[in-house]
């Protein structure tokens, strides 16, 4: 049950910045990407550990501020229990703390959550937080897991959060 996002305009929202830290829960944004591309969410036997299609946004985000002038750098979370931006132990959060004194904006990909994660993390330092994702709602699928080792969610479809929100839709 993934939550499904939609993107933010975060060119615009680091006008006249120079950097952008890019900090990403890697579940559900990387979830969104792939069911929106139609891609595999991992491709276990090419490398269990990244998802290609996010992998390709991310690049393409990286791109397009470097196009508006912004250095921006991915925030490396490569171990399976740093995958969840939200519970992030205490020395990933130290070490956010200490990398993004070297830029002046942090763009975050995930939830409220992990927006909350971050701003904890970094404390007051005057770097602009920036949510490059907003939430749409919440994923139902089906998981299947193909002959080659890839992973997809299927037959998706997003709903509201809550029941208040369903029935404010009605």
């Amino acid at each position: 049950m993934p939550i499904h996002f939609n993107d933010r305009d975060v060119v615009s929202e680091v006008a006249g910045l120079h950097s952008a830290l890019i900090v990403t829960c890697k579940v559900c944004p990387a979830a969104t990407v792939a069911v929106r591309e139609g891609k595999p969410f991992l491709e276990l036997l090419k490398g269990p550990m990244k998802s290609k299609s996010f992998q390709g946004y991310l690049e393409d985000m990286q791109a397009r501020l470097g196009s508006a002038g912004v250095e921006a750098k991915v925030f490396k979370n490569n171990l399976y229990h740093q995958w969840f931006l939200c519970m992030w132990p205490e020395g990933r959060r130290k070490k956010l703390h200490a990398e993004v004194k070297n830029f002046d904006s942090v763009v975050v990909l995930g939830c409220e959550s992990a927006t909350k994660t971050v701003r904890d993390s970094i404390g007051s330092n005057g770097c602009k937080v920036i949510e490059g994702m907003e939430v749409a709602g919440i994923m139902n699928a089906t998981l299947r897991i193909g002959f080659t080792g890839s992973v997809y969610f299927e037959d998706c479809e997003v709903g509201p959060l809550s029941n208040r929100e369903k029935n404010e839709h009605s």
